[in-house]
């Protein structure tokens, strides 16, 4: 596997060795010895997979403490750009955000630190999106940003007519008016 520091240095990309031939392919997603080795000891409690059609944004979503997660993203069919926003306080990345295309071609994972608000939008037809995470879901420590915020100013990649919300993330507040948890 290949491990790539993002510009915001604890974000990190993960691209895995894929073997192919006649047959199809093989590759190591999650290897536990290499990514602590690269990132760091971590515990992943649960896998989760969405289904979304062109067009859905999921996101900008956090968990706040104790029940914040960390997660391992990636998309195993078709295409995503997923996006994540430094929402710790003091952190001289705080407020910026990193945009990565995850796909069934390029096979890329992210890893998403607790501290950071994760979303993704589905760029093409349809998308299968799995991801680990470290801490139980907590729907009462659930929180999150706008997608659109106009102080984060994020390039979706996509018409914005085209973005199918969900009733949640259409009321989520902007970044000035978010009060995060978390301090660096």
């Amino acid at each position: 596997m290949i491990f790539t520091k993002t510009a915001i240095p604890e974000v990190v990309i993960i691209e895995p060795k894929v073997f192919g031939d006649h047959r199809g392919y093989f590759f190591e997603s999650f290897n536990q010895k290499e990514f602590e080795e690269n990132i760091r000891e971590i515990n992943f409690i649960q896998d989760n997979e969405s289904k979304s059609s062109f067009g859905a944004l999921r996101g900008l979503h956090f968990q706040k403490p104790p029940f914040a997660q960390a997660k391992l993203v990636r998309c195993i069919q078709g295409k995503v750009l997923d996006v994540v926003v430094d929402i710790r306080k003091h952190s001289t990345s705080y407020g910026k955000h990193i945009a990565v295309e995850l796909s069934e071609e390029n096979k890329k994972q992210l890893f998403i630190p607790r501290g950071f608000a994760h979303g993704f939008v589905t760029l093409s037809e349809e998308a299968i999106f799995a991801y680990k995470v470290d801490n139980w879901y907590a729907p009462e420590y659930d929180a999150g940003i706008i997608w659109n915020d106009p102080t984060l100013n994020i390039d979706w990649k996509i018409n914005l007519e085209d973005v199918i919300l969900s009733s949640k993330d259409e009321q989520l507040p902007t970044f000035k008016e978010l009060v995060t948890p978390f301090v660096y």
